[in-house]
């Protein structure tokens, strides 16, 4: 007998090891099934369930486990990725508190300890994916600096600078001067920062008395400065435009440009050009010819290596001996001097408050610094084209389809990609380097000492590049080094492409985009033939979670507190493609009431003697109760299947939904009582036999969402007898024969006794009072149905009589039309029809009042455009709330009569 209570932490462990130890995730590469693949975004190593991880892996497991039941040879391969800055930021803090630098004991050393922090402690995102019922294929579990992995990175490396495709390059990068590293664009976090605006005189050579006003939020960088930019239709400078000005501090004479970039409305309408520290300004730079001068090292410390030679006296603008004093300062305090200086020099005309978003490196909380370096480049213009065509031919699709926007507008000005980090954990790069600086690129130290030898005719010292690779970079080459490329092999043969890649719009250039171009380049195809694009996961107010804001979800402690398929069945229910999750904990609850739901259902079946009979034939039925239910399973399966096959989500876990809750549940269960409590025979064989068929019918409608309570309830049930639920097949539509007629007379008493309980729940109509329901205008058919059904339409309507309306209708009634009839409720002796009404109007004000006041805030253009997105949503949905209500007291409003 099932428990009173459902307790998901009773089983919801042992079924997960029941199907892990049975090898019921596994992929059959031998099998001749027709494959189904997703390839997961490996977590990073260091990393921990969080809520988006529960998102898009409940999405990805909903497919993988309805594709296995529908036959398909699905595999899901794990993996994690080494996350290179965040790896090594954790165990350097690790060595930290044991009073070890990495600096100190070195490179190999360091290494192994981070190898050693890996083997503790970095399964722990995999432990807790196993909590969220995660299905994937264990054994087959890679990471992205196993040996393979590692191989195929060399391969692509050597492969692509062997044609052109890598080179190096002195660009400007996203420098972290903590890290001491580059670091890509997702590692960047803009702060808004109350700052200034400084306004400084810059002297126009040959005229006396006269300056350009340059604006700009970083004084500092001034020391780099190469030439002022002024927009090519700006009046004001046209006659400056080929000329010179003294940069102040430094007495350097810079050009004054023309170029685009200017803003005339904006600041000064002249901005200083710095390109080796202003990725804008290094753009400027290039199109001008412009010298492009560090000042800045790698600690983000004033340095004047590149700009000693050209400091010269100018009397009130420039002191050398001022500059040289800057030497080694930090940034900031630099900055300090220098506007002191210029106010000295009255060269500094005004200060502005100026809120600035300044880019700080996500994990080390610093400032970055736009900086001029030496690194590894890929050729990512070259390597796009591939990837983009297939997106135009409809080859790669994108759902939702607009993502394809998105997709075009990287790619189609895609800049050269810095792979090199600064760092020490990671794909170290296979370049070596003679003592004349030849470089010798190759998959081993070996094969590189081979080509010096034949350059230099003997033997010459290399020495390795320190640096490692971009962590995307071992990443895009994902989808076909986790099958054994660059080896031949059964799995790459049978997996690749893959049909669905499950992600969020955040990482479509970092992740979506890299594994096309490499795909398309080592394998002639793209790697997925379908990009699913889910939203992210907010709070219920539609904020960022933030651990600042104190909002942040734990996926676990929610699975902890109302069970893995509760959450689940949550996630599914708001995955609209493409738009944000607003997530909270009272929604997680209240769709664990659903799981409870089915579980006291089933419950209630297994009371009333409910087993599962192989022998029932649907197509044998004769009640139009049965038939009728078996016809609304059929087009819960029906729609179901559709949802899925669109990537809906919530579509399909809405479908479920209703025939749970409503089809079978509330209507079937209900209707079938009288037979069930009856005395045995014909009718109540019958109903016993389709209630089997149909709950078995839902467990494995549910089961790729829900995947606990469908297994213990299956097993429990003795539906697995021979094979467990996970591997049962995905339900089809059965014959049922009078299917139409049944649902068209079902369907009639639903709608009737749902509106009869409306109207009576609208009017505040005790449940313990009766009332006749009086029928207006019905056709012979419809009270000839009413009849058949008198005892459910009493019992569940809270009807004394359904009869014909002979005569005026009583007064004081309240009324519903249903099809072609109207159907009376005489309420005038059973409560106050006029307090109703004036309570119902009441309402109705109330409600108008708050769509108007809401109407108006967004038809402040001020408000829209100052308000986060967030906000302007949220307040459209309360104006859609607001109205939706105001429409509903409207028509109950309409529904009272006399």
């Amino acid at each position: 007998m099932l428990d009173k209570t459902l307790s998901p932490a009773s089983f919801e462990q042992r079924l997960y090891e029941g199907w892990e130890a049975s090898g019921a995730f596994g992929a059959r590469p031998d099998s001749k099934a027709e494959p189904f693949t997703i390839m997961i975004p490996p977590p990073n190593v260091t990393g921990s369930l969080h809520i988006g991880h529960a998102l898009t892996f409940t999405i990805q497991d909903t497919l993988i486990r309805w594709r296995r039941m529908q036959g398909r040879d699905a595999l899901w391969q794990p993996g994690s990725d080494h996350a290179g800055i965040a790896t090594q930021m954790v165990v350097e803090r690790l060595l930290a508190t044991q009073g070890i630098d990495r600096r100190e004991i070195g490179r190999e050393k360091f290494l192994e300890h981070v190898w050693e922090w890996k083997g503790q402690s970095g399964g722990t995102i995999t432990r807790q994916l196993r909590r969220l019922g995660a299905s994937l294929d264990w054994p087959r579990e890679r990471f992205t600096m196993d040996a393979g992995l590692s191989e195929a990175v060399r391969e692509v490396f050597v492969t692509l600078h062997r044609q052109g495709l890598i080179y190096r390059d002195r660009r400007l990068v996203n420098w972290d001067p903590k890290f001491q590293t580059a670091i890509s664009d997702l590692e960047v976090e803009n702060k808004e920062m109350k700052g200034s605006l400084w306004h400084l005189r810059y002297p126009v050579e040959g005229e006396a008395g006269r300056f350009l006003v340059v604006a700009t939020t970083r004084p500092e960088t001034m020391l780099g400065d190469t030439a002022v930019a002024v927009h090519p239709e700006d009046e004001r400078f046209r006659d400056l435009v080929g000329r010179f000005v003294i940069l102040p501090l430094t007495g350097r004479r810079i050009p004054v440009v023309a170029d685009d970039y200017s803003d005339p409305e904006k600041g000064s309408g002249a901005v200083k050009i710095t390109p080796a520290h202003d990725f804008n300004d290094f753009a400027v730079g290039k199109r001008h010819g412009l010298a492009m001068p560090s000042i800045l090292d790698a600690d983000g410390a004033i340095w004047l290596a590149e700009i000693e030679n050209d400091l010269a006296a100018v009397d009130g603008v420039a002191d050398p001996d001022f500059v040289r004093g800057l030497a080694g300062q930090d940034r900031f305090a630099a900055r300090k001097a220098i506007v002191a200086e210029l106010e000295r020099l009255e060269l500094l005309e005004k200060i502005e408050p100026h809120n600035n978003a300044v880019p700080h490196g996500d994990r080390s909380g610093v400032p970055i610094e736009p900086r001029l370096t030496l690194q590894w480049y890929c050729d990512a213009a070259t390597l796009a084209k591939p990837a983009i065509e297939a997106v135009e031919t409809g080859r790669t699709q994108f759902v939702p389809k607009h993502f394809e926007n998105t997709f075009f507008s990287w790619m189609r000005d895609i800049q050269p990609w810095c792979i090199s980090r600064q760092l020490w954990w990671g794909h170290q790069i296979p370049a070596w380097y003679a003592p004349d600086g030849t470089i010798f690129v190759a998959h081993t130290e070996e094969e590189a000492q081979a080509e010096a030898r034949a350059k230099f005719g003997g033997d010459v010292v290399l020495e390795r590049d320190p640096d490692v690779l971009d962590t995307w970079f071992s990443s895009a080459l994902w989808p076909f080094s986790t099958l054994g490329w660059p080896n031949k092999t059964p799995e790459l043969d049978k997996y690749y492409p893959g049909d669905v890649l499950v992600t969020g719009w955040d990482i479509i250039f970092f992740w979506v985009a890299r594994m096309m171009m490499m795909g398309h380049h080592f394998m002639g195809d793209a790697p997925f033939r379908t990009v699913y694009i889910h939203g992210l996961v907010r709070d219920e107010k539609g904020q960022k979670m933030s651990k600042s804001k104190g909002n942040v979800i734990d996926p676990l402690e929610l699975i902890d507190s109302y069970g893995t398929d509760a959450l689940r069945f949550t996630i599914a229910s708001m995955a609209t493609p493409g738009r944000d999750v607003k997530l909270g904990r009272k929604r997680v609850e209240d769709f664990r009431s659903f799981g409870t739901k089915l579980w006291n259902a089933s419950r209630f079946c297994e009371m009333n003697g409910i087993v599962p009979d192989a022998s029932f034939d649907p197509s044998a039925v004769t009640t139009p109760l049965a038939r009728w239910i078996l016809g609304t399973a059929n087009g819960a399966v029906a729609e179901a299947t559709v949802a899925l096959e669109a990537y809906r989500m919530d579509d399909y876990a809405s479908a479920c939904y209703r025939f749970v809750w409503n089809g079978f549940c509330d209507w079937f269960l209900e209707f079938a009582k009288p037979a069930l409590n009856g005395p045995d025979g014909a009718e109540k064989t019958e109903v016993k036999g389709v209630a089997q068929h149909v709950l078995g019918t839902i467990l494995r409608l549910l089961h790729p969402v829900m995947p606990f309570i469908t297994e213990e309830l299956w097993d429990r049930f003795g539906y697995g007898a021979e094979f467990s639920l996970i591997g049962a097949a995905w339900p089809t539509a059965v014959i049922v024969p009078g299917e139409a007629a049944a649902r068209a007379e079902l369907d009639w008493v639903v709608r009737l006794i749902t509106e009869v309980r409306g109207v009576r729940s609208e009017m505040n109509v005790p449940p313990s009072v009766l009332v006749p329901l009086l029928f207006s205008g019905a056709a012979p058919e419809t009270m000839a149905r009413a009849g058949r059904w008198i005892d459910a339409i009493r019992r569940l309507g809270r009807a004394t009589e359904v009869r014909v309306l002979e005569g005026e209708a009583p007064k004081g009634v309240a009324q519903v039309v249903v099809d072609e009839a109207t159907v009376l409720l005489p309420l005038a002796d059973v409560i106050d029809l006029g307090a109703e009404r004036a309570r119902l109007m009441k309402e109705k004000a109330k409600s108008e009042g708050e769509a108007e006041k809401v109407l108006a805030k967004l038809g402040n253009q001020d408000f829209v455009s100052r308000a986060k997105p967030e906000v302007v949503e949220e307040n459209r949905e309360r104006l859609a709330t607001a109205r939706a209500e105001a429409a509903r007291l409207e028509a109950a409003l309409s529904r009272i009569s006399g």
